[in-house]
C-alpha cells in the first residue's frame, strides 16, 4: 500500500453510489478528492511507506509529567519491524512508543516517550503509516464520493425539492456523516 492511497477505486465507488452512466473518470477524482479531504479532516494518512524510511523530528520534546517522559510527537507506525531511534535499534535506543496499548487498540504509535530531554533533531526509521486502512475511513470516503456524486445534478448545490419539502443545501465541507464516522481518529496537529 503507497503513502497516502486513495481510499475507494472507482470501481468500488461506481458500485456504492449505483448510478448508471457515472463517468469512472469522474469518480476516480472525486475517490482521490475525497480521500485528500479525509486526510485533512484527521491530520493523517492512512496509508505506509514500503520499506524503512528515515524521518527527522526538530520540534522540541514535552515533559509529561503524568508518565515522567520527555514526548516527541512522530508520523504513525503500526509495523516496529526494524525500527530506530538515532540509528539505534528501537529496543537498546531507550525510547518509549506511545500510546501504551496502541496495537491492541488497533491504533498506530504517536510518540516516542525519553526519560531524558533528547538533544537535536531526533531521526527515526521505521515502516511509517497503517498497515491496513480502518473501515470507517473506508466507509467515509464512499460517503463522501456519493454526495459529491449526487451534488452533480443538483442545481447550484441544493438537492431535493423545495415543493416537496425535501430541499437541502451542500455546503463545503465534509459530510457531517463523513465527520462522524471519522470521529477518533483525528490527530491534534499535522506532526513535523
Amino acid at each position: 500500500m503507497p503513502w497516502k492511497p486513495d481510499y475507494l477505486t472507482d470501481t468500488e465507488a461506481a458500485d456504492f453510489v449505483r448510478a448508471p452512466g457515472v463517468d469512472l473518470a469522474d469518480l476516480a477524482t472525486w475517490c482521490t478528492a475525497a480521500s485528500r479531504a479525509i486526510d485533512k479532516r484527521c491530520n493523517r494518512q492512512f496509508g505506509q511507506v514500503d520499506t524503512l524510511t528515515a524521518r527527522t523530528y526538530r520540534r522540541p520534546a514535552v515533559y509529561d509529567v503524568v508518565s515522567g517522559l520527555w514526548l516527541l510527537e512522530i508520523d504513525d507506525v503500526q509495523d516496529v519491524t526494524g525500527m530506530t531511534v538515532g540509528g539505534t535499534a528501537l529496543a537498546s535506543s531507550g525510547a518509549t512508543l506511545l500510546p501504551d496499548n496502541a496495537v491492541l487498540d488497533g491504533r498506530p504509535y504517536e510518540r516516542l516517550g525519553f526519560a531524558d530531554y533528547p538533544d537535536g533533531p531526533v531521526i527515526v526509521a521505521a515502516v511509517f503509516g497503517w498497515t491496513e486502512v480502518p473501515a470507517q475511513v473506508v466507509g467515509a470516503t464512499k460517503l463522501q464520493v456519493s454526495r459529491w456524486s449526487s451534488r452533480r445534478d443538483s442545481p447550484y448545490g441544493i438537492a431535493g425539492s423545495p415543493e416537496n419539502g425535501s430541499e437541502l443545501r451542500l455546503l463545503a465541507r465534509l459530510d457531517p456523516d463523513v465527520s462522524t464516522t471519522l470521529a477518533g481518529l483525528a490527530r491534534r496537529r499535522r506532526v513535523g
